[in-house]
């Protein structure tokens, strides 16, 4: 089991994690824009501002999360530790 472990990602994992990323930013992006276009007539534009601005804050730290979660790390193994006997 043990074995498997050592296996680094395949690069074809990146690419995914990169398009994710991407797509998560402008799913958030279009919400932003729609939450803005609706809350037009009732709020006040600095409370649409700064309701758009965390929504796209969530947008830019999910895509960073997925962006580096996803690159499969070093693609080295980790050192075994020397054993004591």
């Amino acid at each position: 089991m043990r074995l498997f472990l050592d296996v680094a990602a395949p690069a074809a994992f990146e690419s995914i994690g990169i398009v994710g990323a991407g797509v998560f930013f402008l799913i958030f992006a279009a919400v932003a824009f729609i939450a803005f276009k609706l809350l037009k007539r009732t709020v006040k534009m600095a409370f649409r501002m700064a309701i758009v601005g965390v929504i796209l804050l969530i947008a830019i730290a999910g895509s960073i999360a997925l962006w580096a979660f996803s690159s499969g790390g070093s693609g080295k193994p980790a050192e075994r530790p020397a054993r004591v006997r």
